[in-house]
């Protein structure tokens, strides 16, 4: 596996090896000795699965300490764009973002840690999955609107499908963090 250190500080993208022959393909999504030799973590507690159809935003999203989640992405039909953006205060990226097209042809991986919200549009109908270094917690949810100015995300998308709770979400500068 190869794995390339994004911009931002601790955003990841995992190419995994992929043995194709003529019944189809290999490759391994997670291998606990692999992640560790690379400085990835190898605790995770929760797997999520959803469904999206060509042109859903979800996002942005983030849970606050001590539930804050680190995640680990990736599509299994489909292709989404993902995005995370710095919400770590101290960071000298505060309030930057990455973009990063995850395909289920590459079979990619990101790894998205811990202080940064989270969010993807569907480029196609798309099923996405991501393991959690942390359980869910209601209580900590948070999140930022998706289009929000300040952040000023390309979302490629022009008429897209947004949930009623994710565009009741603050803008950037109006959340503490």
């Amino acid at each position: 596996m190869q794995v390339i250190k994004k911009s931002l500080e601790g955003l990841l993208e995992i190419i995994p090896t992929v043995y194709k022959d003529e019944r189809g393909y290999f490759f391994e999504t997670y291998n606990k000795q692999a992640f560790e030799a690379h400085g990835l973590p190898t605790h995770f507690v929760q797997d999520n699965q959803s469904f999206s159809k060509k042109g859903v935003v979800r996002g942005l999203h983030f849970q606050r300490e001590p539930h804050a989640q680190g995640k680990l992405v990736r599509v299994v039909m489909g292709r989404v764009l993902d995005f995370a953006v710095d919400i770590r205060p101290n960071s000298p990226t505060f309030g930057q973002y990455e973009a990063v097209e995850l395909d289920a042809t590459r079979g990619n991986l990101f790894y998205v840690p811990e202080g940064f919200a989270h969010g993807f549009v569907a480029l196609e109908d798309s099923v996405f999955i991501y393991k959690c270094t942390n359980l869910y917690n209601k209580a900590a949810e948070g999140g930022i609107l998706w289009n929000d100015p300040t952040l000023n995300i390309d979302w490629q998308v022009t008429n897209p499908i947004v949930s009623p709770k994710d565009l009741e979400l603050p803008q950037f500068d109006q959340i503490s963090f």
